[in-house]
């Protein structure tokens, strides 16, 4: 009896609504199915959760956020279509040797739903395209940038360096008052002080309080080399130990505390790199379009003339598609893996990034010391890919901005 009386009572506490946005609800089963993920990601990196109601707060703000991304798809009519979602259903279920089949057996057994979680992945490569979009439309990288970038870090000696990072941020909204940044500002400095004077851990803290959006990770940033941050936070990590914590940094998103966890060099190594081309388009019939300049080339088409005259990459397509001489790691890691699986003078099958759909020819291969020019081809990556961010969260924040956002959390 007990049980029969409570069931309709929790049914109508799931389908209470959170938050409004814009005109769509978002309902507390949906907060309470995200929330349950974060907390199996925190125990996997060992991360105590934070309270009940700080977690909710945390998790609610990112199903706001990207909720707004998918309005905005919505209306610019980005689809992903059930073709693309089961390749990349295929390749996740890949990356951990699995077949699809069993993939979904797995993912079963640990009592989440599959038909939940292709929605969620169809969600994920809407939201990819969508921000794409907006730094193709921004995002350009000069010479000028890369030959500054390059005496910059020469100049602090951090040239080979990379460090793991932690990070929070205080944000501080578009258009805020002095007021406003004073207050964040202060938020900050309390924050640091927490983590200073009083040892608070610093991972739990970020899950807790950070606006980044790594919070949810504990703030974990991974690995990055100097020159994929701003100037100012690679610059506050200077003389900082394992463990350190920076200065309070002010950029235009607001208030930084970082945490160096590790600082290793990369100097000095040999790799192997890589010389292609490759044809980038963008859109719903990109890789049928593709697939018609591959038939071409097959049938003796020149790949560097149709890139001139197709390729959407701004960066590549005057040269033919030409990518130069890359590293390990200068691309991202769906076209790396690709690229390394093919044969100088092979042509891939289309296949999808974060920037659209591209097809990659290997004009060659080679092992050496990372000189000059590989610096230069990395160091225009790790630009683009730092304006990238940068733009993102710029987007980001005015896409907050110009919403109606209702929480009604507690209520």
């Amino acid at each position: 009896m007990a049980l029969a009386l409570s069931a309709p009572a929790a049914a109508e506490t799931l389908e209470r609504i959170v938050a409004v946005v814009n005109d769509e609800a978002v309902l507390a089963s949906e907060l309470e199915r995200e929330m349950r993920t974060v907390r199996q990601q925190l125990q996997q990196r060992n991360i105590r959760p934070p309270s009940q109601e700080a977690l909710e707060k945390q998790v609610l703000d990112r199903l706001i956020t990207q909720r707004l991304q998918l309005q905005m798809a919505e209306r610019t009519r980005i689809r992903v279509d059930d073709v693309t979602l089961n390749r990349a259903l295929q390749d996740i279920a890949s990356r951990n040797n699995l077949s699809l089949e069993q993939f979904r057996n797995v993912l079963e057994r640990d009592g989440i739903d599959y038909a939940a979680f292709r929605e969620d992945i169809r969600d994920e490569i809407t939201i990819s395209r969508l921000q794409q979009r907006q730094v193709q439309q921004q995002v350009q990288v000069t010479e000028e940038e890369v030959e500054n970038h390059l005496d910059n870090l020469r100049a602090r000696g951090a040239l080979d360096e990379e460090y793991r990072l932690r990070h929070i941020l205080v944000a501080v909204p578009e258009a805020a008052s002095p007021d406003e940044v004073e207050a964040a500002r202060e938020e900050a400095a309390s924050l640091r002080e927490q983590l200073v004077d009083e040892g608070a851990d610093f991972a739990r803290l970020a899950t807790r309080e950070s606006d980044g959006q790594n919070a949810l990770e504990g703030g974990d940033l991974g690995w990055r080399r100097g020159g994929r941050l701003p100037e100012t936070l690679a610059e506050s990590l200077q003389g900082l130990e394992a463990g350190g914590i920076s200065e309070v940094v002010r950029t235009p998103s607001g208030f930084h505390l970082l945490q160096l966890e590790e600082r290793r060099t990369t100097g000095g190594e040999t790799e192997e790199q890589t010389r292609a081309r490759h044809i980038l388009l963008q859109g719903d019939n990109a890789r049928s379009r593709l697939q018609r300049l591959r038939r071409q080339i097959e049938n003796g088409a020149d790949f560097a003339e149709l890139a001139r005259e197709h390729s959407e990459d701004p960066g590549s397509a005057e040269r033919g598609g030409d990518l130069g001489w890359v590293g390990s790691g200068a691309l991202v890691s769906e076209f790396e893996n690709v690229m390394d699986g093919l044969n100088p003078g092979q042509v891939s099958q289309p296949f999808e990034t974060q920037f659209g759909w591209h097809i990659v020819r290997v004009e060659d291969r080679r092992r050496q010391a990372a000189g000059l020019e590989s610096r230069r081809n990395e160091a225009r990556q790790l630009i683009r890919q730092r304006k990238s961010e940068e733009t993102i969260d710029r987007w980001l924040r005015q896409l907050r901005a110009e919403a109606y956002i209702e929480r009604r959390l507690g209520e």
